[in-house]
């Protein structure tokens, strides 16, 4: 196990240089940053100061390489927009995001595997069908569309909760939460509902299709005809390995919640990463734009990792595989 986490932990230093070498090189490109930090009618020799302090007439090998260095320091520059430091508003403005992903995955998970599970032992019920055409509707309609329409519909028309923002919240240690209170609660309800929904109905087609799948298996049968009951057949043999290739699916998606916030984030005006990152483009803000980036680059090597030793826990098989492998 420690061979196997210390080439993870490698393999996560060559992904993380990687996206830092191509995010950098990438948003070089997409503009001047030094016309959004000055004015318009500012001279031509105040603009090339400007240029200077920020490193910009290096050549692109030399701003990449410096900019890799104060990275791992922890160091990612400093915002052409906002003049703060990246991390600090990074700081500022994580909680947000990962309090929003959370809830969002929390509901996707939960409704979804139980709805999967349902569909899949009561096929062919009116139902099952009524969840297997509500599941192809969550797919097909897209999250700024479901947002809207949640809105229109629990905010404008029903009035129960509200329809952007984050809610009052506490600040505990460094950490800014609106899971204490009540506003907080309520604001989270609609921007995790639009943002899990798609991974929920993902989820619950996954598992019904490899509850179908593991139900046919020989070992369900020979279960059977040993006289188990059904609810132990269902719940400690068949849904433990159905759940294998649910874990991959949900660890990938947990990251594309956290990637994909930026939507649902822009609808509900949350103060998050996502809302940041489109602001910091529109301003081609290249240290922000760079930094985010090498963010979900490190959210999607630490879920990949954490789904990996996940799975020698479900399949004890993978444990008897790796210590042969040792």
């Amino acid at each position: 196990m420690i061979a196997f986490l210390l080439r993870r932990v490698l393999q996560a230093l060559g992904v993380f240089l990687a996206v830092g070498v191509i995010a950098f090189s990438m948003f070089r490109f997409v503009g001047d940053p030094v016309n959004q930090i000055v004015s318009i009618d500012t001279p031509y020799e105040e603009r090339v100061k400007v240029r200077a302090s920020l490193g910009l007439d290096d050549p692109v090998p030399v701003q990449i390489l410096r900019y890799l260095a104060r990275a791992v320091q922890g160091d990612f520059g400093i915002s052409y927009q906002f003049r703060q430091p990246v991390s600090a508003l990074f700081a500022e403005r994580l909680p947000a995001t990962l309090e929003l992903a959370f809830c969002a995955t929390i509901f996707a998970l939960g409704f979804g595997v139980l709805l999967g599970v349902v569909s899949a032992l009561r096929r062919g019920t009116v139902f099952a069908s009524v969840l297997n055409a509500v599941s192809l509707l969550g797919i097909s309609l897209p999250t700024f569309l479901i947002g809207i329409l949640l809105i229109y519909l629990f905010s404008e028309t029903l009035r129960w909760l509200p329809s952007f923002g984050r809610g009052d919240t506490v600040r505990v240690g460094g950490w800014t939460t609106g899971f204490l209170t009540t506003s907080g609660w309520r604001a989270l309800v609609l921007p995790s509902i639009t943002l899990g929904l798609f991974q929920l109905t993902l989820v619950m087609r996954l598992v019904r299709a490899e509850m179908l799948e593991v139900l046919r298996t020989d070992y369900v049968r020979f279960a059977r005809a040993r006289g188990l009951r059904t609810r132990v057949i269902h719940f400690s043999h068949a849904l433990k390995n159905t759940l294998i290739p649910v874990i991959t699916i949900a660890g990938l998606q947990l990251g594309s919640v956290i990637t994909f916030a930026i939507i649902t984030e822009t609808v509900f005006q949350w103060p998050g990463m996502g809302a940041l990152f489109l602001q910091a483009v529109q301003n081609v803000d290249i240290p922000i734009m760079a930094a985010y980036l090498l963010l979900v680059a490190g959210i999607f090597v630490a879920i990949n990792l954490a789904v990996d030793i996940l799975y020698t826990v479900v399949d004890p098989r993978l444990q008897v595989a790796g210590a042969k492998g040792g």
